[in-house]
């Protein structure tokens, strides 16, 4: 009897432990990416401090995450000749080429909603940072006392990196995952009841607690 409720036991702790991790902490907050050849790369720097070369694409994103390794990437067109096809090169300018993903509903704080992801060509004064290109075409901006960028186009319009107790269940959304790819579970539960790991950890318990009571009345 023992025997067998540890083997059951072996058999759910993988869903024990995917249940510590649907209600692990993240936090809501824009994202900065760059583009590297045909993919997204999570910026180095902040925007206030990173200077874009003419052609570069650039690319924003609101949504959960618990850090950069978790973010999730920006969707939508990213090729800077399709961005900046109507935005003529001038001299003494450089043209740069921003995506701006506002995330989906699950992400948004309480009582707000997301607007459609665009894109968005910036034509700037050569030294210009990637938060001077962004101005230009997204305001306005909301910045925190850290100077973390908390909205683009003003969007949200409350809070600035707050931690999220759960994070949210983009496939209500029809969410994209990580990768830009469509995810239908990534983000952890959606409902608001016991998760499947917990209850077959509590089953477990109490198998094993019967089978050791079991044991004691049968050497007694």
């Amino acid at each position: 009897m023992i025997r067998r409720a540890l083997l059951l036991l072996l058999a759910v702790l993988p869903l024990l432990a995917g249940a510590g991790q649907a209600h692990a902490a993240g936090y809501r907050y824009w994202s900065f990416w760059e583009r590297d050849g045909d993919r997204w790369v999570y910026a180095t720097q902040g925007p206030s401090t990173s200077r874009p070369s003419d052609g570069d694409v650039q690319g924003f994103r609101f949504a959960v995450s618990k850090d950069s390794a978790d973010a999730t990437r920006p969707r939508g067109a990213v090729r800077f000749d399709t961005i900046c096809a109507r935005t003529p090169a001038e001299e003494g300018t450089k043209r740069v080429a921003l995506v701006l993903d506002f995330g989906t509903a699950a992400d948004a704080p309480d009582g707000e909603r997301p607007p459609p992801a665009r894109t968005a060509c910036a034509r700037v004064s050569p030294d210009a940072t990637t938060a001077e290109a962004l101005a230009a075409v997204a305001g306005p901006l909301r910045y925190g006392s850290d100077a973390l960028l908390c909205a683009i186009a003003g969007y949200p319009e409350k809070g600035c990196g707050e931690q999220v107790a759960q994070r949210p269940d983009p496939s209500a959304d029809g969410a994209e995952g990580k990768d830009g790819r469509e995810s239908g579970t990534e983000g952890g539960t959606s409902g608001g009841g016991p998760s499947l790991g917990l209850a077959a950890g509590i089953a477990v318990v109490a198998i094993l607690g019967g089978a050791a009571v079991w044991q004691v009345r049968r050497r007694g």
